[in-house]
């Protein structure tokens, strides 16, 4: 209960203080534009980067986790994408979205900040290694997908050009490909470098928080309830479901990354899914639904899952 009440209580209060201030108009309309890009381009960037500098090497390519948190994507991948095929006749795009939204997990303003309340700076590492698996594989797999609809006349030079694109323009990809060099060289990062990580990273996590709260209150729940709750349970059931078997029963991790990666599969859609949704102009408005609506789920389901994980954690 300590760890449930010390947990829950500051990271959702952080993104209903976010919220509370973006629908009360508290700090401005550019508000939530400003600080999702301090977040993302500085504070976010600096984190990976200074705990990624500093890992094992055999943590940084930790493949039991790899493949539990890669498999556990995989299957929720699959059995949605079967589900929604026979439940909507529609375009290949837009199947894409919706099923990109059922697994894309919020684990960078989320997951990081959730995994060091809960577990410590042992569970940082686990987190950020989750960040960079949903930027490099499943945010390039939904863009993939979706080009393939909606640039079938461009062929494939198009595809290979977004998904280049947004390998090489990624602020997550990025501090971590910079970062590797240190371990598997065996240098250590200077002291001023590194006290300069450390110093903008540790604002990533409250403000990614109160940015999120800020996103979501810019969403609405108009469109697609009960698809939006279809998605919420793929996301927030099925897909921490799926990652706690392999966890369980096929892969063996150590205790503090078996439960972070239960718990970074169960956090709700990431805002990615929306900015994408908007690029390409495909599910808009019912990606925004399933945002708010799993983002709401989630003050409970995720408590509840560290009410349960919490007992395991050493």
């Amino acid at each position: 209960m300590d760890l449930v009440l010390n947990v829950s209580f500051p990271v959702f209060g952080l993104i209903l203080c976010g919220y509370l201030a973006a629908r009360l108009g508290v700090l401005g309309q550019q508000s939530t534009q400003a600080l999702n890009g301090f977040v993302y381009y500085f504070a976010l960037p600096a984190l990976l980067f200074v705990f990624v500098a500093r890992a094992p090497v055999d943590r940084i390519f930790y493949w039991p986790f790899l493949a539990a948190f890669g498999g556990g994507y995989a299957i929720t991948f699959g059995v949605s994408w079967l589900l929604f095929r026979k439940l909507y006749a529609e375009r290949l795009a837009a199947r894409a979205m919706r099923t990109s939204n059922g697994v894309f997990a919020n684990t960078g303003y989320m997951g990081i900040p959730l995994a060091s309340t809960a577990f410590g700076d042992a569970a940082v590492l686990p987190a950020i290694m989750a960040t960079v698996f949903v930027s490099v594989v499943m945010l390039n797999v939904a863009i993939a997908l979706i080009e393939l609809d909606v640039a079938r006349e461009a062929g494939g030079s198009r595809i290979l050009r977004d998904v280049g694109l947004s390998m090489v323009k990624n602020p997550i990809v990025i501090p971590v490909a910079l970062a590797t060099v240190f371990p598997l060289a065996g240098w250590t990062l200077p002291a001023p470098v590194a006290k300069f990580c450390d110093l903008l990273g540790s604002a990533a996590g409250p403000c990614a928080l109160f940015a999120l709260g800020m996103f979501v209150a810019t969403q609405s729940l108009r469109a697609g309830v009960g698809e939006a709750g279809l998605i919420s349970f793929f996301k927030l059931i099925v897909q921490p479901f799926v990652t706690w078997l392999l966890v369980t029963y096929v892969f063996e991790l150590e205790p503090i990354w078996a439960v972070t990666t239960v718990l970074v599969s169960a956090l709700p859609m990431g805002a990615t899914c929306f900015v994408l949704a908007q690029r390409y102009e495909v599910l808009v408005n019912r990606t925004s639904s399933a945002t708010v609506l799993s983002t709401a789920l989630s003050v409970i389901t995720v408590t509840l899952l560290l009410a349960w994980l919490g007992p395991s954690v050493p």
